[in-house]
């Protein structure tokens, strides 16, 4: 299978199955989270070895180091996902892996292994998605600033360029960053996430510089990739409600927005930082000194396709008597706030929902929603939700299964909410089960399991879950099983 052109929309297949012809299946998985071998292969610390091996800022002490040891067991991995049916694997690249130092030459080694994997995948007949940024910052430049500098900017276009040079004749969708919302506000503002900074003008500066690090890298894709390859980025779009409908939550909502979605779509759609998110912030930085003449005309490079990652969602209010607090954002909780010039804004849990084991709402709407406002919001653009999934605390069963029917019904959920969206408008090209295998989940280490695959992290056996045999079923009819069957 190749990679959806972006020119060829999905259309309706003629037999009425439930989701359009051309329409992605995959799943996805991030570098730090499942490679391990972090000191082989001439592989530097990134920002999360060093987080992670800080006393008190993972849960038990974990780290990556042998996380899924996807490094090693690569092969195996590939050919489990062809077995699944997968037509598409979204990974991302350990950027100190192949550029340890994050400037000058790569190290062929470190190239070496994604080639590998590559050409593995397009052996068994699955499509490479390749994501430069998922979270891991060589440390050598966080120890130089980190993305609140400017500079770190153009070391990702380098980056970029070495990454489209090694893979650009084989993998025909890049994705520049996942989730920079995470990396500037989680990274730099709560410090919950790598490097654990709680400095809420640097978070700001930090976005603006991942802003600018996409749009350099874009053209640098567009410059050296071949023809028909895709580009994109992928947002953990925060889809915000207020939680009355009076005029002080509908600011609450109004100012989350800004902060947690407006401050990328904004300049990467539309060119333009949002009036209301420089008022709010002001105070913190100043915009004019921080926006240089040309940055925005560089982030607004039009992408192919946007990634949408969704998981649940964001109820807000003003803050009241007996109303939540800033630190129950779903986050991870944090003496300071990922949410700059609104740290006041309260956060609650929705009532009357089932919840994942991270203590999540499960609202399949929420997707819908999101899906539906993008598009009104920007209409002609091609969508692909690039994560979605849920943790669950899964166990082997003495029959030496895993059952987890609660992931099968808020898959089952969150597809069926794919496919009303595109009956109604969304052009949405592709879905990306999170995640293909349990792994390392960031300060939470590895107490939370995402995966549809179960693994023994003592072993390091693969047992797929009733999830991806169920997901497996979906992509092999195109079309979701009766819900009841689920």
């Amino acid at each position: 299978m190749t990679a959806v052109r972006p020119d060829i929309a999905p259309q309706w297949a003629p037999e009425a199955t439930d989701f359009p012809t051309g329409f992605v299946w995959g799943a996805a998985t991030a570098a730090y989270q499942i490679e391990g071998a972090a000191a082989e292969g001439g592989r530097t610390p990134s920002i999360w070895d060093t987080f992670s091996h800080t006393a008190g800022k993972v849960r038990n002490g974990d780290t990556g180091d042998i996380a899924a040891d996807h490094y090693h067991r690569y092969r195996d991995d590939v050919q489990l996902m062809k077995q699944l049916g997968l037509k598409a694997y979204r990974f991302s690249v350990s950027w100190s892996r192949v550029q340890p130092t994050g400037r000058g030459p790569a190290v062929e080694r470190g190239l070496d292994f994604y080639r590998k994997l590559v050409d593995e995948l397009l052996e068994a007949g699955i499509t490479p998605v390749a994501t430069l940024y998922h979270w891991d910052l060589p440390q050598e430049l966080e120890d130089a600033g980190g993305w609140p500098q400017r500079v770190t900017a153009d070391r990702f276009a380098d980056y970029a360029a070495i990454m489209a040079g090694a893979l650009g004749d084989r993998v025909g969708m890049w994705t520049t960053f996942n989730e920079p919302w995470c990396s500037a506000f989680l990274g730099y503002g709560s410090g919950v996430h790598a490097p654990g900074r709680t400095e809420a003008s640097s978070a700001l500066r930090a976005a603006h510089h991942l802003n600018l690090a996409h749009g350099r890298a874009m053209e640098v894709l567009r410059g050296q990739l071949p023809a028909g390859t895709q580009t994109s980025v992928t947002l953990n779009l925060h889809q915000v409600r207020p939680l009355t409908d009076s005029a002080a939550d509908a600011d609450a909502a109004r100012r989350i927005d800004a902060v947690g979605n407006r401050v990328f779509t904004g300049p990467m759609l539309r060119g333009e930082y949002p009036e209301d998110l420089i008022a709010d912030t002001s105070h913190l930085v100043d915009w004019s000194k921080l926006v240089h003449d040309g940055d925005l005309a560089a982030i607004s490079r039009p992408v192919d396709v946007l990634g949408i990652n969704y998981y649940t969602p964001t109820l807000v209010s003003t803050p009241a008597e007996g109303a939540g607090d800033s630190r129950n954002d779903g986050h991870g909780a944090s003496d300071y706030s990922p949410w700059p010039g609104s740290e006041h804004v309260a956060f609650h849990l929705a009532e009357g929902k089932q919840r994942t084991a991270m203590n999540w709402a499960i609202d399949p709407n929420g997707l819908y929603n999101l899906l539906m406002d993008v598009t009104r919001d920007h209409p002609g653009l091609p969508l692909m939700v690039t994560e979605n999934g849920a943790a669950f605390d899964d166990y082997v069963s003495p029959e030496g299964r895993v059952e987890d029917p609660e992931r099968i019904a808020y898959l089952h959920g969150h597809l069926a909410a794919v496919q009303r969206a595109v009956a109604d408008g969304a052009d949405v090209r592709g879905y990306f089960l999170w995640s293909l295998m349990d792994n390392f989940e960031w300060g939470y280490g590895y107490s939370k399991r995402f995966g549809a695959v179960y693994v023994d992290y003592a072993s390091q056996r693969r047992i797929p879950k009733a999830s991806a045999h169920w997901y497996s079923d979906v992509i092999r009819r195109h079309a979701l099983p009766p819900a009841d069957h689920s």
